[in-house]
């Protein structure tokens, strides 16, 4: 049950940071920063 949250966790924020960016493309280089820092973390914690 775990592993398949930690599995969608990674999709889901990578939907909203493209709808994001199709939204506000001036906000890329944020977006793509919080996400990588995102994923990291979750690399670590998992």
């Amino acid at each position: 049950m775990v592993t398949t949250a930690f599995l969608r966790i990674p999709a889901a924020m990578a939907l909203i940071a493209g709808l994001l960016i199709l939204w506000r493309p001036q906000l890329l280089n944020y977006i793509v920063a919080i996400y990588l820092v995102a994923i990291g973390i979750l690399g670590l914690v998992h």
